[in-house]
């Protein structure tokens, strides 16, 4: 809305189509993610595991089941601190098997291997993981959703995040680059050498947080939907908005499902279509917006002056 107020209706339509269409990607790499982590989990139990698109349909069942009954971001307040738990359940058991295995791995490698060519790709990757890890474009959702004052607990919450949530972020992605070198998994419970317990611990709880996680990333399409497809005057669990609710999501996630199943290199076009899209939603458009209120500013005193003329 922001965008169509002032730049006009086509480009309200853009930013439509870039932000959905990059949501519904995020949505298909949480669901490669959580595949990734009960094929991890299967791995420990059995030899010949079971193919990974198996784990993408039940992956996405179990994504649909959650979408179904939390329909809303609002609803989701009941999950932060079973989000929180798991996040710090899973952090300080993958801390504690790189940590050990660090120090018992002798042989590490650190140097950049490949031809320049296929550097420049890898670190151009590099970049657009970056970018679409940590650039959503929800804030403005997530800060709907706030209590009074909302102002101060945004802040609050971003403090945090970027101070606590960042150094766990990163922190185990540079103690996994230290104990396995630069050949390390992008899946990174896929190179522990714990004990078993630990490696299904570490995954469940990965697979556990991506159900959590994905649905934030999704809602907003979910709740675009519902207000065009259910009876807002009824309850969210009336039978008629259990009925088109339930039609929307399977649409949704049959789709994801799909797409995921066919391309198991999802999350590398994630990645690739993710950096394109996030750099206008994030960086371009909202500074085409600040410039344009700061210029109508800055031509105000010309006006009254014309005027007074």
């Amino acid at each position: 809305m922001l965008c169509s107020e002032s730049e006009g209706r086509k480009m309200y339509y853009i930013t439509y189509f870039l932000q959905f269409t990059t949501l519904l990607l995020c949505n298909m790499g949480f669901i490669l993610l959580g595949a990734r982590a009960l094929k991890a989990i299967n791995v420990e139990f059995t030899h010949s595991p079971a193919r990974l698109q198996w784990f993408i349909t039940a992956t996405g069942i179990v994504y649909f089941a959650f979408a179904y009954f939390v329909p809303t971001i609002s609803a989701m307040r009941n999950w932060l601190a079973t989000s929180a738990a798991l996040t710090l359940a899973y952090d300080v058991a993958l801390l504690a098997i790189l940590i050990r295995d660090g120090k018992s791995n002798k042989q590490k490698d650190y140097n950049v291997h490949g031809s320049p060519a296929e550097n420049v790709f890898n670190a151009l990757g590099a970049v657009a993981a970056i970018l679409v890890c940590n650039t959503s474009g929800l804030l403005p959702e997530i800060q709907s959703t706030v209590r009074e004052p909302a102002v101060r607990g945004m802040r609050r919450a971003l403090l945090l995040q970027y101070t606590a949530g960042a150094a766990a972020y990163y922190g185990v992605s540079v103690a996994g680059y230290w104990a396995y070198g630069s050949s390390v998994s992008e899946y990174l419970p896929n190179e522990l050498g714990g004990p078993r317990w630990a490696a299904v611990l570490i995954n469940a709880t990965a697979f556990l947080q991506s159900v959590v996680s994905q649905h934030l990333f999704a809602v907003p399409i979910h709740e675009a939907m519902d207000t065009r497809l259910q009876r807002l005057e009824e309850g969210m669990f009336s039978r008629y908005n259990l009925t088109r609710r339930f039609f929307a999501r399977g649409l949704i996630f049959g789709f994801n499902i799909f797409v995921t199943a066919l391309f198991p290199f999802m999350g590398d076009f994630v990645n690739l279509f993710g950096s394109f899209a996030l750099v206008p939603l994030t960086f371009m458009f909202p500074s085409m917006v600040v410039l344009k209120v700061v210029l109508a500013w800055i031509s105000l005193p010309k006006h009254a002056l014309n005027g007074f003329n």
